[in-house]
């Protein structure tokens, strides 16, 4: 009867003592996953909690947490890059407006001290006056749109659309302007309709953009293309110039908000920096995708990807 109890005793004793370390190593675990996580907390680190455990408990908890901490990452990532493209935005604007407010400045003071100037130079300054007001308004336009597209205030209404009418509108509208420009005009849209889920006013703003950027910084090679094609569910508008392109490292930064084209492709083109970003955001509000593709002085091509429909 004693050794039977001195056996009880100490199976009791070992079963208490395997409880304490194990409560002991699960206090340090937790221990260390505090620490870690005031550390990850204070100074932002991008780090993970590693713990070497058997508890399928902690193995749970520690899976979720590292996830949050990605989730986490991943949302002060993308502010940090928000906050630095809305100061460069800023700033560009800010630059973008003081130039032609410092030009319609100059011209306004000449007019106003001037007292000899002739009526048909004062009509010369005033009609540059006026060009420049429209440049600044036309400037602020595209930031208020932007703004709203990017807030959730603009609705776009989706329709069944023609794409082969869109396409032919869009590329004759510039007829005149590529015809002064000596350029070369590739145009494939196929005698079969293709229709496609879009907004008529958005993809006429998407296409007049990607058509007038073509011209402006495909000039070099004096030739743009526009070819319409579909699959079995998606349509495929593509325009297209030869001109100098864009460096393979630029290509990512090109629709971010006041990136702009002459970043890449030729500094004596001055622009917003907003058109390519704001042609990005009406073409996702329609449930589509734009793509860009560039091999410098071969062939630079936007291809707008939208829903098909066959009926």
């Amino acid at each position: 009867m004693t050794i039977l109890l001195f056996i009880v005793i100490f199976v009791l004793i070992c079963i208490i003592l395997f409880q304490y370390r194990l409560q002991n190593k699960r206090t340090k675990n937790l221990q260390y996953i505090q620490s870690k996580l005031q550390k990850i907390i204070l100074h932002g680190a991008d780090e993970k909690l590693l713990v070497v455990t058997d508890e399928n408990e902690l193995k749970g908890l520690l899976v979720e947490i590292n996830n949050l901490l990605d989730y986490n990452q991943k949302i002060l990532s993308d502010y940090r890059k928000k906050e630095i493209a809305m100061r460069k935005m800023l700033s560009n604007i800010s630059h973008d407006l003081k130039t032609p407010l410092t030009v319609v400045l100059g011209y306004i003071e000449t007019i106003k001290l001037d007292k000899a100037i002739e009526n048909k130079e004062k009509d010369i300054l005033l009609s540059k006056v006026h060009d420049k007001t429209l440049e600044i308004i036309e400037l602020m336009n595209k930031f208020f749109d932007l703004a709203k597209l990017e807030s959730g205030d603009k609705d776009i209404g989706i329709t069944r659309i023609n794409m082969n009418e869109v396409c032919r509108k869009n590329i004759l509208d510039f007829y005149e302007i590529l015809n002064t420009k000596g350029f070369k005009v590739n145009i494939d849209i196929p005698q079969v309709n293709i229709y496609a889920l879009g907004n008529i006013e958005a993809l006429d703003r998407i296409m007049s953009n990607l058509i007038s950027n073509a011209i402006k910084y495909g000039s070099d090679g004096k030739v743009i293309g526009l070819n319409l094609n579909c699959d079995d569910d998606f349509t495929y508008v593509e325009i297209w110039d030869r001109g100098k392109g864009i460096d393979e490292n630029e290509i990512d930064k090109v629709f971010e908000r006041m990136y702009t084209l002459e970043d890449s492709r030729n500094s004596s083109f001055q622009g917003s920096g907003l058109g390519l970003t704001i042609t990005k955001r009406l073409v996702e509000k329609m449930g589509g995708k734009i793509l860009l593709n560039s091999k410098p002085n071969e062939k630079t091509s936007f291809i707008i990807k939208l829903k098909r429909l066959t009926y």
